[in-house]
């Protein structure tokens, strides 16, 4: 799916999205308070789609009319969903107050960074949440929307793939590296807490690739040293692949399935170099602080989630087995490079 929004007239709101399927037609909710007020398909022909190969008719674009939505033009708050996805592709908000930059909160952790998200949220027009999980094409659109100039994008993308899209005069970059101790604990543990959908033929298929990983991590003790040591023996190839210098992977490599070896490194530091604004979780308040002054908001600086007592223990005895000191070699490198370099020039 493709989608781009032309115009919002306060009366008129008029976009386009070009749907997967070639022959059908695309349909967009309205959205006001919550709650779905009118589903409107495209109703104009436009030649260029089938001229560009996209569409088999041509009939994408959508208008939004009072005669759809009684009352629009006095609607301060509504958004558009695409119908067939639930893909949110455009929100109407008051100005007064919002951010008026792009920006792309780097997630590093298998886990969202929701303090954050929930404290920026209110300040933009446009949020878009884990886009690491949309399809390429959609995910294109979300990165590329100079339409939405007020937009917080928050996400685990491979940034090597998609670094084109995220170039300081489009928008404000910042990555928050994590512990690689911590968040090796933290995979592991998420791993373990899905072992039972794994098993589940309903259920695991939610978990693709990695259902045989956190099969085989609920078969093992992570309380005990010996057990971590047979696990990390015995790891089969996906969790291998998720625990596996994860910094290093999302910053050195174009493709989830492209093999990581010391060149991807060199690539990672490269790139990390070229984000915006670079923390590091055990100086959360540093990074937060940071971020909110480049955006303009003066607000509290969020508290992060205490990493919980598991965790914290897991990534103890993880620091005490020579195969996770070798599987994590890049990252904690990166890693202390990042803490050291923030305590230089933060005071």
């Amino acid at each position: 799916m493709r989608y781009f929004i032309d115009h919002d007239h306060g009366d008129s709101i008029r976009g386009w999205i070009v749907p997967d399927n070639p022959l059908a037609i695309s349909r967009v909710m309205v959205s006001v308070g919550g709650q779905r007020v009118a589903e409107i398909p495209a109703s104009v022909t436009d030649e260029a789609f089938k001229r560009n190969g996209w569409h088999a008719t041509g009939q994408c674009t959508f208008v939004v009319t009072p005669a759809e939505v009684p009352g629009l033009p006095d609607i301060a708050r509504l958004e558009l969903y695409d119908a067939d996805t639930n893909v949110l592709v455009y929100r109407r908000m008051p100005p007064d107050g919002l951010v008026r930059l792009r920006t792309m909160l780097i997630n590093t952790g298998i886990e969202p960074e929701t303090a954050l998200q929930a404290a920026l949220f209110p300040h933009f027009q446009h949020c878009y949440f884990g886009i690491h999980k949309l399809p390429d094409e959609i995910l294109t659109c979300v990165l590329a929307g100079p339409a939405a100039p007020s937009a917080f994008l928050s996400g685990a993308v491979t940034i090597p793939r998609y670094e084109n899209f995220m170039t300081p005069d489009l928008m404000i970059t910042a990555i928050l590296v994590q512990d690689p101790y911590t968040e090796m604990a933290t995979r592991m543990l998420w791993l373990k807490a899905r072992a039972g959908d794994a098993l589940d033929p309903t259920r695991g298929w939610r978990l693709g690739p990695l259902a045989e990983a956190a099969s085989f991590s609920g078969d093992y003790d992570f309380t005990d040293v010996k057990s971590l040591k047979r696990y990390f023996r015995m790891l089969p190839e996906p969790a291998y692949r998720l625990l596996y210098n994860p910094l290093t992977r999302q910053l050195g490599t174009r493709m989830p399935e492209d093999r990581l070896h010391p060149g991807n490194s060199i690539a990672a530091i490269e790139i990390l170099a070229r984000v915006g604004i670079v923390g590091h979780k055990t100086r959360y308040h540093a990074f937060a602080s940071t971020l909110f002054d480049q955006l303009g908001i003066h607000a509290p600086v969020p508290v992060p989630p205490p990493v919980p007592a598991e965790t914290q223990a897991l990534a103890e005895r993880l620091r005490t087995v020579k195969a996770v000191e070798e599987m994590l070699v890049f990252d904690v490198a990166m890693s202390d490079a990042v803490k050291d370099s923030i305590d230089k020039s933060w005071s």
